[in-house]
């Protein structure tokens, strides 16, 4: 890094001395990001490449312990490395779009698509890792991401199922995590020059396939948190020199810097533009670091495939169609589900997009929005219906100030004595759908997800 950055080094080696950011990143698909500061009077400094990112001070974030706030568990946002929003940002998808994250969990870059996607077109987030797509389905479920399907599959496997079907695809790719120095006493354990060299090989087989994926005149997204040539610069022009058919776009985000092409190696054509593509420095701005490459696939010579039409679902059965418009009708003020269409998986009811790709031979986790599960008589709502709208949809709300001791004992899984008419209701936090609950005779009943809870 001495000989990479020159007079530069001393400024980035000391950032390391420093205690690391706390970044937040407003979800948008419930709040505007100006409303968040009224909201919680917290201190909060805007980042230059998100309208929807900040940042507070070490000391204010381990006084608010923001991650443990009930707002948090309302998903109204999302804490990040500031850094690592701005992936989204340059990969800007558009509302309607098909979006792909090869690399999803936790879901921090996940949730801030769907929240670019504004609710219109399809996510599908997917993590090779059976340990890791857990949380992911957590994150999207608290952040009311409804169109989005969940699968746990190798990027090899995605591009030989599903083949070029997205308009963007994101490969935040695994890598020796250089970046994450300052928080992971862990990460500077594992790491290895050996370990540079072993990540940058298995990127540029996982380039390769993501490139499969990515449709005629589509985008594929670039991006680590190291800050290695081998992985970064490297990676690139390997991959533009094995695939003609991709090009770098210009990436423009306030605070980054562009690319160096002599870290490229083997003196890179010119043509390659990798001065296109951009770092975060640790030194420079808020944030751990990290690389972002934009690369646009032409679609000169291949024809832009046409969407799937197939059926998300065969025809929902009579018994639970009479089941759910009961449920709408005596719980809520119009149907969730409504342009979507509800399917009966297991004894799940969901709310999927019309179409979809098929997804035979993929493990999927979770297809469009839980509605709720069928029960011999009843629906019995899901706490992702809940935390999916917004507080108006309900019927009946019971709603708490943060601070409310009534509040913390429900969210430990305590019912509570509340008057009023019996039947499903959704628990709020300053208007904001936390969890559902039953009242049946002044009681309501606990539904709060039992491994949710707080101990």
């Amino acid at each position: 890094m001495r000989a990479l950055l020159g007079t530069a080094a001393g400024a980035f080696f000391t950032s390391f001395e420093r205690p690391p950011s706390v970044g937040l990143r407003v979800n948008t698909l419930k709040l505007d990001p100006a409303s968040l500061t009224r909201l919680t009077g917290w201190q909060l400094a805007p980042l230059p490449w998100t309208a929807a990112g900040f940042t507070m001070t070490h000391d204010d974030a381990a006084a608010i312990r923001p991650g443990r706030h009930p707002w948090h568990d309302t998903g109204l946002f999302y804490l990040q490395d500031p850094s690592a929003m701005a992936v989204a940002e340059a990969l800007a998808p558009q509302p309607g779009e098909w979006i792909l994250d090869l690399a999803a969990a936790p879901g921090g870059k996940a949730t801030h698509l769907a929240s670019l996607l504004r609710g219109r077109g399809l996510l599908v987030a997917n993590d090779p890792h059976p340990s890791r797509i857990q949380s992911l389905g957590r994150n999207l479920e608290r952040c009311g991401v409804a169109g989005a399907v969940v699968v746990q599959a190798s990027v090899a496997r995605l591009a030989e199922r599903l083949g070029p079907s997205f308009d963007r695809v994101l490969l935040d790719a695994p890598c020796s995590g250089e970046g994450m120095f300052r928080k992971s006493a862990q990460a500077l354990t594992d790491w290895s020059e050996t370990t540079v060299h072993a990540c940058a090989g298995r990127q540029a087989h996982l380039l390769a396939d993501a490139a499969r994926l990515v449709r005629p005149g589509g985008r594929l997204g670039y991006s680590t948190c190291t800050f290695a040539p081998e992985e970064n610069e490297q990676a690139i022009t390997g991959f533009l020199g094995s695939h003609p058919d991709f090009e770098l776009e210009p990436v423009s985000l306030p605070g980054s810097t562009p690319e160096r092409p002599a870290w490229a190696g083997q003196s890179p054509t010119s043509a390659l533009h990798l001065e296109r593509s951009v770092r975060l420095w640790p030194h420079l701005a808020e944030g751990e670091g990290h690389f972002m490459a934009i690369m646009r696939r032409s679609s000169e010579h291949a024809p832009v495939p046409p969407r799937s039409e197939r059926s998300a679902a065969r025809e929902l059965p009579t018994r639970a169609k009479v089941l759910w418009r009961a449920f709408v009708a005596e719980t809520l003020r119009r149907d969730p589900a409504e342009g979507l269409v509800v399917a009966l998986q297991k004894d799940r009811l969901m709310a999927v997009p019309a179409n979809l790709p098929s997804f035979r031979g993929v493990r999927t986790l979770r297809s469009g929005l839980w509605l709720g599960t069928l029960k011999k008589d009843r629906i019995e709502p899901a706490h992702a219906l809940a935390l999916a709208c917004p507080a108006e949809t309900f019927l009946r709300r019971l709603d708490f100030a943060p601070d409310d001791p009534r509040l913390s004992a429900y969210l430990h899984g305590h019912p509570l004595e509340e008057p009023g008419p019996d039947g499903w209701l959704a628990v709020t936090v300053t208007g904001f759908p936390i969890a559902w609950g039953r009242r049946n005779r002044g009681i309501v009943q606990n539904a709060y997800p039992k491994g949710l809870r707080k101990r």
